[in-house]
């Protein structure tokens, strides 16, 4: 099956360690991997993040993480 592409990038801290959590353009989450990766700083070199990840459109999706967490969450769109 066809994964769809990932459209956003959250690096959000998550017992201690940052991750990278790849969502879908519907923000399913597609796979987490580790926020200090190379990939990582490739996919969000030249890019800037928004603070997003406690207004109403994130919370729901990253309720798994504190609110502390999630206000310092960096919320990245990528180029599809």
């Amino acid at each position: 099956m066809h994964k769809p592409p990932v459209k956003y990038l959250v690096v959000i801290e998550s017992d201690g360690a940052m991750l990278a959590k790849l969502y879908d353009a519907h923000r399913v989450l597609v796979s987490d991997i580790d926020a200090t990766s190379e990939e990582v700083a490739v996919m969000t070199q030249g890019l800037t993040p928004s603070r997003d990840g406690n207004d109403a459109t994130w919370a729901p999706v990253l309720v798994g993480h504190g609110e502390p967490e999630r206000r310092a969450a960096r919320v990245y769109t990528l180029d599809v």
